[in-house]
């Protein structure tokens, strides 16, 4: 007898709820977790006003264009920090376990179960005051978003998130063949740091235009956030756009077959 399918919304609201019920039975750490969400994005804010009361400029971008990606930065991060960091850095406590074995036997995808199942609600926080500093600095920069750049925006945030989630869960799975992967995760924080910063930045010195083109033609990270910003705030260029697309076609399939491959390789605990 053939299993049925599950509607995979219903699920995803099902994980949701149990997540905000999760959340509101412990109040007071939730609203710990919120406190430093709002601590950490402030900071960043101060650190750029600092920075930019002593230059009008870096590399091209001036105060109120490198709010604005600031903003799509935390939005970005703040979608993958909700969605799928949780159960990512999960994933090897999983394998470790055995407890791998009953999100196998359920009658739904496997990376979709592992990717989505748990929620980390607090930061929203952060794309909350990521909408607000983008609002903010598009004001204070006196440039009207049409709608074409509007949805142009919107598609490059989820490109963004698709890049960042591929790493993220390709370096999860590599726990099914290490055990723990804590190394490898911490490697992931290495990285995207390189992602906070426009990739103008990087340009007019050896060592700076050896990590431009590294971060942005073999681990494209520098794609992620810097392809909307400059939608909205600079020049808009479609072959970097065309070009974040791509990469995030290919990293979502490389990130499947890792995953799958790491599935045929596990093995279970009671194996």
């Amino acid at each position: 007898m053939d299993r049925v399918r599950p509607s995979y919304w219903r699920v995803f609201l099902l994980f949701a709820r149990n997540c905000l019920v999760r959340d509101m039975s412990f109040r007071a750490n939730f609203i710990i977790n919120v406190v430093t969400e709002l601590a950490w994005v402030s900071a960043s804010i101060v650190f750029t006003v600092i920075i930019y009361d002593n230059t009008p400029q870096i590399n091209g971008w001036n105060e109120y264009q490198y709010f604005a990606f600031i903003a799509t930065s935390m939005l970005i991060n703040g979608l993958v920090e909700t969605f799928f960091m949780p159960n990512c850095a999960e994933l090897s406590e999983l394998v470790r376990t055995g407890q791998l074995d009953f999100a196998l036997l359920k009658p739904i995808d496997t990376q979709f179960l592992v990717s989505l199942e748990k929620l980390d609600l607090s930061a929203l926080t952060k794309m909350a005051v990521g909408v607000v500093l983008l609002g903010y600095s598009l004001h204070m920069l006196g440039q009207p978003v049409g709608l074409v750049k509007a949805v142009f925006y919107v598609l490059t945030l989820f490109v963004g998130v698709a890049i960042f989630y591929s790493l993220m869960i390709i370096l999860a799975s590599a726990s099914v063949w290490m055990g723990r992967n804590q190394g490898l995760y911490d490697f992931w924080f290495y990285v995207t740091v390189f992602a906070r910063y426009p990739r103008e930045i990087y340009q007019g010195n050896g060592l700076g235009d050896a990590l431009r083109v590294v971060f942005t033609y073999i681990l494209p990270v520098l794609v992620v956030v810097n392809v909307p910003a400059q939608i909205v705030a600079q020049v808009f260029s479609p072959v970097l756009t065309l070009f974040g697309a791509g990469v995030a076609v290919v990293s979502l399939v490389a990130a499947r077959r890792v995953f799958q491959s790491a599935l045929r390789s596990y093995r279970s605990a009671s194996s």
